[in-house]
């Protein structure tokens, strides 16, 4: 019979403060040529007595402590040899799956344990462990907890134990397994976890802990990138010193990137003639992707679809912000001296559009300023003299404190000192619980949650460990904001600034993605209530079997004075036809991205119910996708057996990550998962699925959304004017030169005016095009400019840029910009001024042809009798009486002679194209052509028409 070694008994009882962050690998004894192979308990069960512990126990500890993180070691034992430590990561489409595997050796004489321990993002689910024991492998399967602890239990009957711990530092959790083994064993481990990447300041984030503790032959490190989309940039760093920074390798090409990290042992060392290791730290990847249009990126796979948005190019929306900080005596020293220094430049990048006040609180309430102040450099330098002037004392009244800050935002909503599509937070800072007024939690959270209004969000920075910060995230989530911990051992001044450039530029407000009916189902959270610059938000679900191979997804949200709706699209085969050739690429990510997004929002979802039997079928759904998915969650377990499943492991994690304080208030956090039925406004193109054999379309493909007759200037340029009484159309050229902008309508009585630049070929002398249309609306100082690259809105103050790349709608006050993609836009004006710019695409590798703008505006536009322009002056339409019409020197082509505005002038019979139906081709349009760029149809001198910029008005003599 075998008996477990002395120093399991003596690493069986960890303090019980570590009880919060255990995963629990158990059950192994395996006999092996009459010795022992065991596993080392290293913590306990967590029971549900556990929850009981009083919350200011719970939270104290949550990262390991400077000498536990000194003494991590990947691999721990004496006298074992590596043999290799590998770590891939494949990275598609913004969701990863990581895999370490390692193998050694018992070098040693006698029996002894071997520990196999990786540091995993705390965002990762682990999705399998294997191991392999002298030709024995384990093989990993996720399990309900109850189901996993029955099947544990059959072997554990047999006195046979082992234990796993992850614990906490910053962001990295730590999953440790020991296991005893004699000498000469051969021992294999390899970890899975999957996570997706949260972009951030416009970068994702790729962490691997690397620290093997000793020399290895095979050290190697690869990550795989693919990005369908494109990769923008991509980049690699490490903290292993300077000696390694050229030992990272990095190769990209426009969607895939490879990078590799392979040190020879000699280059391991920390110096030449070293025994130790150098390799310590962390390698950091980050990188962007391309990004087409604002309208977002749809990826199908699978029977999955994954959303990506994350819109640029928008003018921030001003912010109003209540700063509330914690100056209780446990502030003092190192952390009010680094808040102070972080403030003070927080307060720097405040704008005059925005407004704020600061609350500082102790035992007492105090406000720098009573009312809501614009940011002006008068009131940024008087606040930052009164943040340098606080002294921590006291204790921690957070109650009145966050009660204040909200009465700030209520009134200056109430007397519409605050614009209404403003912005609305509260940041709270501290580093301690309630220890004044009232104290209890779930009142604070209550008493908050009553007052707070929709339109207001709470963001919470806790300080240290000594705060509870379950709490402080709860009662962030409930009320449309998110919470950080500041980790008093690092540079907590930094980690502020930085964690205030993540939410300090907002760019939309009330988002919602949504889909076409019967197309998706199970989506994930689809209504956000901020978009913050630089992030990204990030929408799955399942796609419903459908004769079209198109999704179409529709995003709506609310910018600074304008409100946009997009819309993009995805074919729904293509994706998987392109993965498959990818050596290197995640075939599953979809499929697992949504349930990983499904089963956090879950667990968030389940964090904030009020009542057992909510949170009873939360649990039951979270742990019937994470079975599925095989994802070790709070409520899943990692049943690791022998192939006979006589021997047992068991992988279990904590039963709540959050443990809740306090009861949670009413509906909050993420909205349940539903799917939107979008119905889609007039203007959208909605695509017709093709007939099946013997069916008729009945209809016209395309719905025309200007009057079949208009006036327009296309090509190089040809301008066409259609005179309605006369039922004829006139056309000329205008032979102006490259970089000249002519006026095409000026109204200064409703303050319209449309302009064009002229561009030139791509050979002098040849042509001139419309490359830029201005179209400048003077009541409301709004200005929308249209290149051949996008389409930008300005109002003065705010810039918001769309490329071509999605449809889109985009309305702000009386002006509606509607963008059909990689066609044309129609910016429509109080609706009674209409102009439609068609976009021509040409080959890029064309020697002569460059892209191209046309422009189309109706005859019944509304205009005021002082309507003048190029095209504008046709509004009130000329007499003109066409006679002597006669063969001409082409005897294709008539002549005549056309009396209008009291000249005579001789004009040739020909035709000009339309191309609003067919841009390729076009349709011809009969017309009499006007020969000197106009001269005689037109009042004056075509020169007359050339004007300063985009935006001016026509001033004829």
């Amino acid at each position: 019979m075998c008996f477990p070694c002395e120093d399991m008994c003596t690493r069986a009882h960890r303090p019980r403060n570590m009880r919060r962050l255990q995963v629990l690998l158990l059950g192994l004894l395996l006999l092996h040529q009459g010795c022992c192979f065991e596993f080392v308990i290293d913590g306990e069960w967590e029971d549900e007595m556990s929850q009981m512990q009083d919350h200011r126990e719970r939270h104290k500890r949550a990262i390991l402590t400077s000498e536990e993180q000194e003494d991590f070691e990947a691999i721990r034992g004496d006298d074992i040899t590596v043999r290799s430590y590998k770590v891939e990561s494949r990275i598609t489409s913004r969701f990863s799956h990581t895999i370490v595997r390692s193998s050694m050796v018992n070098s040693g004489s006698t029996p002894q344990s071997i520990a196999f321990n990786v540091q995993i993002p705390k965002r990762a689910f682990i999705t399998n462990f294997t191991m392999n024991v002298n030709g024995i492998t384990f093989v990993g399967s996720v399990k309900e907890k109850t189901v996993a602890r029955n099947l544990y239990a059959q072997a554990r009957a047999r006195n046979k134990a082992a234990g796993i711990i992850r614990t906490n530092s910053q962001d990295m959790e730590t999953f440790k397994t020991e296991v005893h083994v004699p000498s000469g064993s051969n021992i294999e481990f390899e970890l899975h976890y999957q996570e997706m990447m949260h972009r951030k300041l416009n970068l994702y984030e790729h962490t691997l802990h690397l620290q093997p503790g000793r020399l290895v032959p095979q050290l190697q490190v690869d990550v795989y990138i693919f990005e369908p989309q494109g990769i923008a940039t991509v980049k690699a760093s490490n903290t292993f010193g300077a000696q390694f920074a050229d030992l990272i390798k990095v190769t990209s090409t426009k969607d895939k990137a490879h990078i590799v990290f392979k040190p020879t042992v000699q280059q391991q060392k920390q110096c030449e003639n070293c025994t130790e290791s150098a390799v310590e730290g962390v390698i950091t990847v980050l990188y962007d992707v391309n990004r087409d249009s604002n309208a977002g990126e749809l990826q199908v796979s699978d029977g999955h679809f994954v959303y990506f948005f994350a819109p640029s190019n928008l003018s921030p929306l001003p912010k109003n912000i209540v700063f509330v900080i914690d100056v209780s005596g446990s502030m003092w020293g190192v952390k009010m001296k680094q808040t102070v220094q972080a403030m003070k430049a927080i307060l720097d990048d405040l704008t005059i559009d925005d407004y704020f006040s600061i609350v500082d609180f102790n035992h007492n309430v105090r406000c720098w300023s009573e009312e809501l102040v614009p940011g002006s450099s008068i009131q940024i330098a008087d606040a930052k003299r009164y943040i340098e002037n606080i002294k921590p004392n006291g204790g921690t009244n957070i109650n009145e404190a966050l009660l204040r800050a909200v009465q700030m935002l209520v009134r200056a909503s109430n007397h519409r000192v605050i614009d209404p599509r403003s912005v609305s937070m509260i940041i709270l800072v501290s580093d301690g619980d309630p220890t004044v007024g009232e104290i209890k939690l779930s009142a604070i959270q209550k008493n908050v949650k009553r007052v707070m209004r929709e339109e207001f969000s709470l963001f919470s920075l806790g300080i240290g460990f000594d705060v509870d910060y379950d709490f402080l995230e709860r009662i962030a989530m409930e009320n449309r904001g998110m919470a950080q911990r500041i980790y008093a051992n690092h540079d907590a001044a930094e980690q502020l600034r930085a964690f205030y450039s993540q939410v300090s530029s907002p760019l939309l407000r009330k988002i919602t993605v949504q889909f076409q009916a019967d197309s998706v189902a199970e989506v994930t959270q689809n209504h956000f209530d901020k978009f913050f610059s630089g992030s990204e938000l990030v929408v799955a679900g399942k796609v419903l079997p459908s004769e079209s191979n198109t999704l179409t997804s529709f995003t709506m949200g609310s910018a600074a004075r304008l409100d946009i709706t997009l819309e993009t699209d995805a074919d729904t085969t293509e994706l998987d036809t392109e993965l498959a050739k990818q050596q290197h690429s995640f075939t599953g990510f979809a499929r697992q991205m949504w349930a990983y997004l499904t089963i956090k929002q879950l667990i968030s979802e389940r964090s904030l119910a009020t009542t057992a039997v909510k949170k009873r079928k939360i649990t039951q759904r979270i742990m019937t996708l994470a079975v599925e998915h095989q994802f070790v969650t709070p409520f899943t377990a990692l049943l690791v057996e022998s192939g006979d499943a006589t021997e047992r492991l068991l992988a279990d994690s904590p039963k709540d990550p959050k443990h809740g304080c306090c009861s949670g208030g009413g509906s909050s956090g993420p909205p349940p998962v539903k799917v939107l039925v979008y119905q889609p406004p007039p203007w959208v193109h909605m695509p017709t699925p093709a007939p099946s054999m013997g069916e008729v379309l009945e209809g016209p493909k395309e719905e025309i959304t200007l009057p079949e007759q208009v006036n327009l200037v296309d090509n190089d340029p040809h301008f066409i004017i259609h005179l309605p009484r006369s039922n004829m159309d006139i056309c000329f050229n205008i032979d102006s030169k490259p970089g000249h902008i002519l006026n095409l309508l000026s109204d200064s009585g409703t303050g319209v005016t449309v302009n064009g630049q002229l561009i030139g070929s791509k050979k002098v002398n040849k042509r001139t095009y419309f490359g830029t249309i201005g179209i400048y609306y003077q009541p409301d100082g709004i200005s929308v400019i249209v290149s051949t690259d996008g389409i930008t809105m300005t109002d003065g103050r705010n810039n918001h840029s769309f490329t071509w790349g999605s449809t889109a709608e985009i309305r702000q006050d009386g002006i509606r910009i509607s963008i059909v993609k990689n066609s044309n836009v129609i910016i429509t004006i109080n609706n009674s001024t209409q102009v439609m710019v068609l976009l021509h695409r040409v080959w890029k590798k064309h020697p002569v042809n460059v892209d191209f703008l046309g422009i189309y505006i109706p005859n019944e536009n509304q205009y005021s009798p002082l309507v003048h322009g190029l095209i504008g002056q046709f509004s009130i339409e000329p007499e003109a009486i066409l006679y002597d019409i006669h063969k001409g020197a082409d005897p294709l082509k008539k002549e005549a002679t056309m009396e209008v505005k009291g000249n005579k002038l001789l004009v040739t019979r020909g035709w000009q194209k339309d191309y609003r139906r067919d841009k390729k081709r076009g349709s011809n349009v009969y017309c009499w052509f006007i020969h000197n760029s106009g001269k005689g149809f037109i009042d004056g001198h075509y020169s007359q028409y050339i004007v300063p910029n985009l935006s001016s008005f026509l001033h004829m003599p």
